[in-house]
């Protein structure tokens, strides 16, 4: 998918569901709040790299505008950054980080 350039970017950061939370009749701001806080703790238990050295991380890997990030739960329970990367060509690439060591675990163009 090739696209134009808008006049401006933003980051996104959505931290998706890092974790089971069991929280019957939560509303979506209450999950949001859950799932930040449950980034937040992985970030002090140093289970997650920050998300400024991932950013650094993905600049070596796939140079670009990073147009989003997601932390999620991946494979065997590890948790990994996925980012969508806007190339210097006009197309969007995803890069999965693991999000301990930061190691690429994918990168493709969508």
């Amino acid at each position: 998918m090739i696209l134009t350039r808008p006049p401006f970017h933003k980051l996104l950061i959505a931290v998706g569901a890092v974790s089971t939370l069991a929280a019957g009749g939560a509303t979506a701001d209450e999950h949001k709040k859950q799932n930040h806080e449950a980034a937040r703790q992985a970030l002090l238990r140093k289970e997650v790299l920050p998300l400024t050295r991932i950013l650094a991380i993905a600049a070596q890997r796939a140079p670009g505008e990073v147009i989003e990030v997601e932390l999620e739960q991946g494979d065997h329970g590890r948790l990994k950054y996925d980012l969508k990367i806007l190339a210097r060509t006009g197309r969007i690439r995803e890069l999965e980080l693991d999000a301990k060591t930061g190691a690429t675990l994918k990168l493709e163009d969508d």
